[in-house]
This record gives C-alpha cells, sequence and structure tokens, in this order.
C-alpha cells in the first residue's frame, strides 16, 4: 500500500498546466523545451503535464501547416518526445498537426512512458475574425474512423477517447482542444457525463482585452457544472505577433474553485501545478443524483472508448499542491470571508424574521451567558427586531447564573443586554437547582464537592425549563443559541440547554464561524461602539459551559479540552459531512493545514495567541473523539433538534435537510478505518 504521506494514497492526482517558448516551424526545439518541461513535471511527482494547442509546430504559423517538410519534422519530434517519455511519471498531453486519410488535423496527443495512447482531433475549428483553421486543418468529428500509425505504434484517432488510470481510482482524463470549450455544448460535457474527471483543454488562444476573464468564466463555470477539474493551457512566448498577441494563461479549476495559475505574458516556460481531488469529485457526482440522470438523456455520452494506462503514482511524501484551508467553514480570504459573514449573518436574521412573522407572536426570549452562542443570536435578534421596525424591549433575554458562572461572562451578558436596548433580566437557578438535587438525594446537597453529570445537567435543565415558561408568560417563543459544531459533538443536553428551543438561528452555524460573524458585526458597524466593545469582550474569553465551580487556583473548565480545539473539530466536521472522506484522508488533510501554524494564510483579524499547530497524533487523537462522538452517540440529538436555517455549504445536521441517519448508529467503520490507515 502506498505510503500515508503519499497524496496518491488519500485520492489526489498531481496535475501540471504548462506553457513553452516557442519556435516558430522548429518541431525539434519544440519537443526539446516539452521535454524539459515534462521533466520537471516528472521532478515534481505530476500524473498529467498539458501543453498548449500545436506545441510542437507553434501555433501561429499559418499555410506552414501544409508543408510536407514541416510535417514531416513533427513526426519526427513526436517520435523522439514519446521515446524519451519512458522514463517519466506524467501523461503528456502535447498539440501536433497530424495528416490522416488525406488531410492535416489539429491533434492533441496524449503519451505516456513510451506509449502513444491516443490521438485526438479539435473538433470544432474557429473560421472567423482573427481566425482561419478551416483553411489549413480538417473537422475532428470528420475524421474516417480508424488507428493512427506514429512513431512505430498503432493508437485510436477520435475526438471520443477517454484515459483512465488503472491503479489510481478516479483519475479519467479527456481533451478537447481551444475552440471545443467557446462552443454552447463543448465536448467535455458529454465526457464528464461519460466518466472523465479530469478535463483538458490546450489552446493557442490569442488575447485581447478582456478575453482572459471570458476564458476563467468558461474554464471555472466547466469545472463546476461538470463536478470536474479543467485544467486549461494557453500558447505563450514565441508565438508570432504578426496580427496578434499571446498571453500563455493557464489554469487548473476543480468544481469551480481554482486551483493554481501561472503569470500572464510570460517571456519563458511556465508551469501550475496543483493536485486534483479526486474523491471530492467523485463524492459530489455520487451526491448529485442529477448528474447521473443527465447522463442517462444525453447520448452523447455513451459514444466514449475508455483506454487504460498504469501510472505508478510515487509514494514518496510529495507535499500536497492545494490551497486548504485551516477553517473550511471560515475562508482566509478578506473579501470571501466579509461576503461569507454578510451572508451568514442575514441568512440568520431573514430566517428568523419569517419565522416572528409566521408565528405571530409579540415577544423573543433568551437565554444570554455572555459566551459566544448566545451573543450572536442575540445580535440576530436585535436585527430581526430592527427589521420589523419593532422595538428591542421586545427581547426578553435572561441572564442565569449557576454554581459555575464567572463574574467575567455575566457581567458582559449585563453590558450585551444594556448596550443592545433589550428587556434584561437576571434568574438565579442556584436555589432551584438546590432543591432539585437534594429532591434527588445528590451528594452535593449534602455540601460535597460532586460536579458529575446530573450536577450539570440539573442546572442546563432549569435554564431552559425557565426559559420555556417565560415565553408562555410573555407570549414569545424561545430562542436557540446552541450551534452546529456543538450538534456535531452532542454537546448539549437533550431536551433541555441548548439542544432545545422553539427556533435557532445557530443551528446551521459552526463554533469557528460564529466567532468571525461577531468580529464582522464589530468591524461593519451593525450596531454601536459600545456594543462592539463588549463583544470584543466576550471573544477574548474562553469557551466554557461554566457548570462546574472553579476551586482556587483551578482552571475555569474547559469545553474544548473535554472535546477538543474546536478548530480541529471543526475541521473533522465539514470534511465528513459535506463530503463524506474517510477518516485517514481526513487526518491527512488536517496535517497539511495544522502542521505549521507559520504556512499558508490565517484569517483576518485572528489572535495571534491562539494561532496553534497539531502534530499527527494529536490530530488523530481528536478525530478518534469526533468520530465516537459524531457517529457514536449524538445523533438521538439531532433527530430531535428544532427548527433553524442552513447557512453553510458544508452542510447543516438537520435530519429534514442534510443529515439523516439513525440515532441508534455506531462509529466501528470510521474508528476501525482511522486505526488501520493512521499513523500513532
Amino acid at each position: 500500500m502506498t505510503p500515508f504521506h503519499s497524496l496518491y494514497r488519500h485520492g489526489f492526482a498531481r496535475v501540471a498546466a504548462c506553457t513553452i517558448r516557442s519556435a516558430l516551424a522548429d518541431p525539434a526545439s519544440n519537443a526539446a523545451e516539452i521535454l524539459r518541461v515534462a521533466r520537471e513535471a516528472h521532478g515534481r511527482g505530476a500524473a498529467v503535464a498539458v501543453f498548449p494547442e500545436l506545441a510542437l509546430s507553434a501555433y501561429s504559423i499559418e499555410d506552414l501547416l501544409l508543408q510536407d517538410a514541416l510535417l514531416d519534422a513533427v513526426e519526427e519530434a513526436a517520435t523522439d518526445l514519446i521515446e524519451a517519455s519512458r522514463g517519466l511519471l506524467p501523461v503528456l498531453v502535447v498539440g501536433a498537426p497530424l495528416r490522416q486519410a488525406g488531410r492535416v488535423y489539429n491533434t492533441a496527443l496524449v503519451i505516456h512512458r513510451g506509449r502513444l495512447l491516443g490521438v485526438v482531433p479539435k473538433t470544432y475549428l474557429p473560421t472567423y475574425r482573427e481566425f482561419y483553421e478551416k483553411r489549413q486543418v480538417a473537422e475532428g468529428h470528420g475524421a474516417p474512423p480508424g488507428d493512427i500509425r506514429l512513431a512505430g505504434q498503432s493508437a485510436p484517432f477520435t475526438a471520443g477517447l477517454l484515459f483512465e488510470a488503472e491503479d489510481v481510482p478516479g483519475l479519467v482524463l479527456h481533451t478537447e482542444i481551444c475552440e471545443d470549450f467557446w462552443v454552447p455544448i463543448p465536448p467535455s460535457g458529454a465526457a464528464a457525463l461519460a466518466g472523465a474527471t479530469v478535463l483538458l483543454n490546450i489552446s493557442g488562444s490569442p488575447i485581447t482585452i478582456g478575453k482572459a476573464e471570458t476564458r476563467r468564466l468558461l474554464c471555472q463555470s466547466q469545472s463546476a457544472r461538470c463536478l470536474a477539474a479543467y485544467v486549461y493551457t494557453a500558447a505563450g512566448a514565441g508565438e508570432s505577433t504578426t496580427e496578434v498577441a499571446w498571453d500563455g494563461q493557464a489554469e487548473i479549476f476543480e468544481n469551480g474553485a481554482l486551483l493554481a495559475e501561472t503569470e500572464r505574458f510570460p517571456m519563458a516556460a511556465q508551469m501550475a501545478v496543483a493536485d486534483i481531488d479526486l474523491d471530492l469529485l467523485r463524492q459530489e457526482r455520487m451526491r448529485q443524483g442529477t448528474f447521473d440522470d443527465n447522463r442517462r438523456n444525453t447520448p452523447a455520452a455513451a459514444g466514449f472508448r475508455r483506454i487504460p494506462f498504469r501510472l505508478g503514482p510515487p509514494g514518496a511524501d510529495l507535499g500536497l499542491e492545494r490551497p486548504i484551508e485551516r477553517f473550511p467553514f471560515v475562508p482566509a480570504n478578506p473579501e470571501r470571508l466579509a461576503q461569507d459573514c454578510y451572508e451568514a449573518y442575514n441568512i440568520q436574521v431573514a430566517g428568523l424574521v419569517q419565522r416572528l412573522e409566521a408565528a405571530r407572536i409579540k415577544r423573543i426570549v433568551i437565554g444570554v451567558s455572555g459566551g459566544l452562542d448566545s451573543t450572536q443570536a442575540l445580535l440576530v435578534a436585535a436585527k430581526a427586531m430592527d427589521l420589523l421596525g419593532r422595538p428591542r424591549t421586545d427581547i426578553v433575554a435572561f441572564t442565569m447564573p449557576g454554581f459555575g458562572t464567572s463574574e467575567g461572562t455575566k457581567g458582559n451578558a449585563h453590558r450585551l443586554m444594556a448596550s443592545l436596548g433589550v428587556e434584561a433580566r437576571e434568574l438565579d437557578i442556584r436555589p432551584a437547582a438546590r432543591q432539585m438535587l437534594g429532591d434527588l438525594g445528590h451528594p452535593f446537597a449534602e455540601g460535597k464537592p460532586v460536579y458529575d453529570i446530573t450536577f450539570e445537567n440539573v442546572q442546563a435543565g432549569l435554564r431552559t425549563d425557565y426559559l420555556f415558561r417565560a415565553a408562555n408568560f410573555h407570549d414569545g417563543i424561545v430562542l436557540g443559541t446552541g450551534d452546529l459544531s456543538e450538534l456535531a459533538l452532542g454537546w448539549c443536553t437533550y431536551g433541555v440547554g441548548d439542544q432545545m428551543s422553539h427556533y435557532n438561528v445557530n443551528s446551521g452555524v459552526p463554533k469557528t464561524l460564529i466567532q468571525h460573524l461577531i468580529r464582522w458585526v464589530i468591524a461593519s458597524g451593525q450596531f454601536s461602539g459600545e456594543v462592539g466593545e463588549v463583544l470584543g469582550a466576550i471573544l477574548d474569553t474562553e469557551i466554557s459551559p461554566e457548570l462546574v465551580p472553579a476551586e482556587d487556583g483551578q482552571a475555569l473548565q474547559s469545553t474544548e479540552a473535554k472535546v477538543g480545539p474546536y478548530a480541529l473539530q471543526d475541521f473533522n466536521l465539514y470534511y465528513t459531512l459535506r463530503y463524506g472522506f474517510r477518516p485517514s484522508k481526513i487526518a491527512f488533510l488536517a496535517l497539511h493545514a495544522w502542521g505549521d501554524a507559520a504556512a499558508r494564510h490565517w484569517p483576518p483579524h485572528f489572535p495571534e495567541a491562539k494561532r496553534n499547530a497539531y502534530d499527527l497524533p494529536t490530530i488523530r487523537h481528536w478525530l478518534e473523539v469526533f468520530l465516537n462522538r459524531f457517529f457514536g452517540f449524538s445523533q438521538f440529538k439531532r433527530s430531535a433538534m428544532p427548527n433553524g436555517p442552513k447557512v453553510a455549504a458544508g452542510g447543516s445536521l438537520s435530519p429534514r435537510g442534510d443529515w439523516r441517519a439513525p440515532s441508534d448508529g455506531n462509529a466501528r467503520a470510521w474508528v476501525e478505518e482511522l486505526r488501520r490507515n493512521v499513523p500513532e
């Protein structure tokens, strides 16, 4: 089996979109340059290296494409390239003009380890504006069926070819050429339906103002629509500028996301390299049933021929050439984070506004602890009342100190309620809790420091009991505060506490995002500066249920010490919920995201003191905790969760929405996979 640290072990395949400095009508020089770059791609462990349209001859040589001397030289250069590829890992996809059945075709040679796997002719030939391709070459869909002879080999010659790696599951290549993806229905669409996961486009594509953005849009949309990777490379330096210019644009997209791109207008060869997540693409297609429905209704998807090959992937640790967000629910890019926070906050507000109008109630009742979750819910409630034109005093907010409540959090709760102008109340639950503990015969009622689950849940339950009865009394609804992360880990008391409410605006928001939502509320000026000061203090507070009293000199009760760092557990949740990845793959991704605190960008304004790193044993430990909690015993709480809006694209845990699972399941399969495949 491939070693754990190899990207090929975990469903990735490295691809390279390459540009070269072309030599006009000089196939030998172009082949040498292609080979040099291919060797570089080999050194980086790439499975695929893609070169521009007509790269062996150069694209911009016009009628020279019909010269026998040039075409002879192309065949000689192709022969040399095929032979030289024997010692190289990557599948090489190289543009070349070739003679076949009395015509010249604009083709892509697909080469691997000394073998010509196939030749793909260009389907659509532009003959408008600056283009005049039909003058020199024939349309690929009109080529007679059969094989082509080249370099002493016979290879299939047709646009309907898929190239499948037998030893890299999910690596299925399709190539189209330039204009093929500018038409309304590109061949790659049918190829994706037929099973291609990595769509390649080799282009000439001279540049004009605005064209680069159009190319990017086409690549991005095709990768998203086809649930595929789209690898694009265009001709650049060295091409003739008699009538046009060239920019050598190369990009790699995956399911609509840009993974890598080169600088434009290069003076020399360049290479965009990225690791395609084949598992992600497979999972997306498997989940999105309409993808396969479309295949059944698309006759062209049945017309492809599969050409097998064996890649022989390396087992070395090659790193990982793709962006892995430490916080997959929280993008590090400042503009994207601001947009996500704007949308998340307003999704919460819109959901609550609709529920308030539909329920026709007078007030919102909410418990405010001075922690992150209740703070965010209260901010949403305040904005909802503002939008409805109702006074914020229609929010009845209770802070309910218990045995472990600190003066800091209680003080923050009062300051927040006062600064927002809601109706603020304090209800001390300790007398009622002592009464209940005494009725139960609990040792704490006799003065013994026994802080067990009963001790904790008596307090959580009383808080919820009071809130629901207060809602009856004030003609209101109880607004829930528990977040997505707590639901995932089962860190909520069934029937009471954060698990139960009339409506929960936080149920679709993970803990790591809530922190940034509050930062965004401050930065975007949603409320007064006084509110912002209180929010800053709340953000600096340790995450704690505050149910167990802290003895002198002891640390405050810590949630993360019990269930793990929310940074890691939200990471585990995202890849479990959104993509259904194996635990070993999640651990591999977490190591690349969290193994080095100095690597990659952190979200804006993230505190320096909290910029942690985690090694593989730590990741493995907390992932096992996550698996046992998520799959092993927490589902019954999610099966009975109240209504609340889905917020994050990573998914929700509503049994009526994203996540349906048995309440009496178990974690055995996931834990065994983790223990078997992740080193300790």
